[in-house]
């Protein structure tokens, strides 16, 4: 598999679960822990940016902690690793590159153009911000010789 192939498939895995046409509706946080095959009952705290939605995205967080998991220091005392600290940088990075340079804008500010939070229009917004940061997490993963199988 190329790098751009394994690109391709997280981000086309996060954004089925998201949409919930084909699957039962995925949490943006949710679609993509299990698009990297992650446990994903805490993620679900990320849903709708924290859930009040004044907290950051939960798609974009999700990658962050999606990283942490696979790239960080399994000891509750141990130190940020190097690889997790390469890891966050390079994704935060394509994040800005590829959703816009306000990585940390909340739910409510991304959804504000939106009257309907439930609208088609809204749905299919996430659905490709989530894809995106799945994607960025993929070519991070790449990248740093870490993948993980997709979907598992």
């Amino acid at each position: 598999m190329t790098r751009d192939a394994y690109v391709a498939a997280a981000r086309a895995h996060a954004e089925r679960l998201y949409a919930g046409v084909e699957v039962p509706h995925h949490s943006c946080g949710i679609a993509l822990a299990a698009t990297f095959g992650l446990p994903t009952a805490s993620y679900q705290a990320l849903r709708k940016g924290g859930l009040t939605g004044l907290g950051p995205c939960g798609a974009i967080q999700a990658g962050v902690l999606v990283l942490g998991e696979l790239l960080g220091d399994p000891s509750p005392t141990g130190a940020p690793t190097p690889e997790l600290r390469e890891g966050v940088r390079r994704y935060r990075d394509a994040i800005a590159e590829s959703v816009d340079a306000a990585v940390d804008a909340s739910c409510d500010a991304r959804t504000a153009a939106f009257p309907e939070f439930a609208s088609p229009a809204r749905l299919q917004s996430c659905v490709s911000l989530a894809g995106r940061a799945a994607a960025a997490v993929a070519g991070t993963l790449w990248d740093l010789g870490r993948s993980v199988p997709i979907g598992g």
